[in-house]
Order: structure tokens, then C-alpha cells, then sequence
């Protein structure tokens, strides 16, 4: 019986798509991939265990990519990597992400929403910050997973330990862009996580008032470097400490969702039923954060003025500018 599929034995299997573009669009937006796998030790996380250490896509070639979705119609262009502060370390490029940022918006000037996720903490460097403040296509939104605030969890996890750098990084983004928003992630009941941890984990979440945050319980990950840490955390305490994040986020989310009352903001349209269309400004990503729902009719796709006239905890309401 023949085989219905060869993988020929060489390096660049998933790296050379042969012209075959790295993007899936949804509406108005287009997810780009620009670099595949991880090299990070975080312990909890079996990604580099599936998918093997980051691989780079070539600059030029998501660059071209770039300026085929603008001649496409796309109004939102998403980079996504495992890491994407990591792009271009197997290249040889110090500051990668910056560099392709530059090259980007050179080949699609026209393209006016370009945004960033999965950033890695420690790696948001000052031409980064820079580079994001130069390019107005460039949203001042950053995506940053940092996963814990205490430093014994954190290096538990793997993960960068040092919350000072978190803080004067955060400081110095928000300095260069007023209207940052940002997103985080946390994992609450990691092992060993204690009450006095997860307590640092609160306060550390009013102090910084992320835009956003999405928290997950702890998941148990055989392969991984946790494995030997077990889960000893009982599910219940998870949940508890699960809720009681997201109800401190609640009313920071509602807080900074009514500082926009009043204002106006563009929208990109997903959709538009009984009288009413549905986006995203700035400040949302797809799927992850949160809508804009607006009185009046316009076209799935198109970027609008709204004018804000009321505040959700996750959404905004609004009238469109004429």
C-alpha cells in the first residue's frame, strides 16, 4: 500500500512554504505567524517539547506577505510567535522583532493596525519600545504572559524572576505611549504557590492595572520539567484563587473601560445585527479581549469613528460618527 504523504528528510520541512502565505484572515484582520517553536525553559510548558526550539521565518519573506494581505484589503495585521520578542535570535539579529517591525510597515504602509502578542518578558527592549512609538500603524498594545508576580514562583516556573525590570519596563512603555494597553496572563496554583505567593500575585495586579488579563488554574503537563513538582494544589483552592483575580481585574477592566466615556475611538467592524455593529478598537485583540457595540450600520471590515457613550467591564458602547 503506498503512502499518502512523504516528508522528504531535510531542514527545511515547515520552514519553505514555497509562496504559500503564513496567514490566517478573519474579516478585516490577519493572524501572521513569524517564527514557530520556543527555546525558553518555562517549566510548566511542553511547546518546545512538541513543536522543537524557535525557527525564524526570513525578514523579507514576511515582509512580502505583509504588503500581499494589504493588497488583500487586510486593516489588521497580528504578528504571532511562540515568543515573538524572540524573532530573529537564530538569525543572528539582536534586535529582531524591532527590525521586522521596520521592515514591515516599510513594505505595507497602508496596512493601518499592526499589532504584537506574545511578547516575553525581558526581552521588550528600549529600540523595541522605540520602534513601536515611531510607526502610527503600530497599536500601542502589547500582549506580555508574565504568568506569576512572586519571584519564588516564578523561578519554580522557569520564568524571568525579576519583577523590578517588570516595573520599570511597564513605566517606561507607558511614558513613550499614553494610550498603552496592555495585556497579561497569569497561572494561579502552581505547586507550591502559597497563600502569602498568591497574595503578592493581588497586589501586584492593582498595582499595575493591565487593561487586560486572562488567568488559568495550574494543568498538570507530563514531560515537562514541573512534572516532578506534581499538583498538590486541590482544584477548589485553584478555582478560589482563579475567581478572586478575576474579580479584582473585574473592576480595574471597568474602571479603565469608563475613563473612555465621552471619547472617540476607531473601530474595526466584525459583524453588524438589528440596528447594532460590533468591533474592536485598539485596545482589543480578537477573541481575547474585549467589543465595541455601536448604534448605526457599517461593513464587516471597515475602520469607523465611534463616539463612546457607555462602559461595560469587558466592553464599550457608543453611537458612529456620521
Amino acid at each position: 500500500q503506498k503512502p499518502l504523504f512523504h516528508l522528504p528528510e531535510v531542514d527545511t520541512v515547515g520552514t519553505d512554504e514555497h509562496g504559500v502565505i503564513r496567514a490566517t484572515i478573519q474579516g478585516g484582520s490577519a493572524y501572521l505567524k513569524i517564527a514557530d517553536g520556543c527555546r525558553r525553559p518555562c517549566a510548566f510548558c511542553s511547546i518546545p517539547l512538541i513543536k522543537g526550539t524557535a525557527v525564524s521565518r526570513p525578514l523579507d519573506v514576511i515582509a512580502h506577505e505583509a504588503l500581499q494581505l494589504q493588497v488583500m484589503g487586510i486593516k489588521e495585521l497580528i504578528l504571532i510567535a511562540q515568543d515573538t520578542t524572540d524573532y530573529g535570535s537564530d538569525l543572528g539579529m539582536k534586535e529582531g522583532l524591532a527590525e521586522l517591525l521596520d521592515a514591515i510597515t516599510a513594505s505595507a504602509p497602508w496596512i493601518p493596525w499592526i499589532r504584537v502578542l506574545y511578547a516575553y518578558p525581558g526581552y521588550v527592549s528600549d529600540r523595541l519600545i522605540d520602534t513601536m512609538v515611531a510607526h502610527k500603524q503600530i497599536l500601542p498594545y502589547l500582549d506580555i504572559p508574565l504568568q506569576h508576580a512572586h519571584p519564588g514562583t516564578l523561578l519554580r516556573m522557569g520564568r524571568p524572576a525579576n519583577m523590578d525590570w517588570v516595573r520599570s519596563t511597564i513605566a517606561k512603555m507607558r511614558a513613550a505611549m499614553p494610550d498603552l494597553a496592555l495585556r497579561t496572563t497569569f497561572i494561579v496554583g502552581y505547586p507550591g504557590e502559597t497563600d502569602s505567593e498568591f497574595q503578592t500575585l493581588l497586589d501586584f495586579v492593582s498595582e499595575m492595572r493591565f487593561d487586560r488579563i486572562g488567568v488559568f488554574p495550574f494543568s498538570f503537563e507530563p514531560g515537562t520539567t514541573s512534572e516532578a513538582l506534581g499538583d498538590p494544589i486541590p482544584s477548589a483552592i485553584k478555582q478560589e484563587r482563579l475567581d478572586q483575580l478575576l474579580s479584582l481585574q473585574e473592576k480595574i477592566s471597568l474602571e479603565k473601560n469608563q475613563a473612555f466615556i465621552g471619547k472617540e475611538l476607531d473601530i474595526l467592524v466584525e459583524g453588524f445585527n438589528n440596528g447594532l455593529t460590533v468591533g474592536r478598537s485598539f485596545r482589543d485583540a480578537p477573541e481575547i479581549d474585549g467589543l465595541v457595540i455601536a448604534e448605526g450600520k457599517a461593513s464587516i471590515g471597515d475602520l469607523v469613528k465611534m463616539r463612546i457613550t457607555g462602559a461595560l467591564t469587558h466592553d464599550l458602547t457608543g453611537i458612529l460618527k456620521e
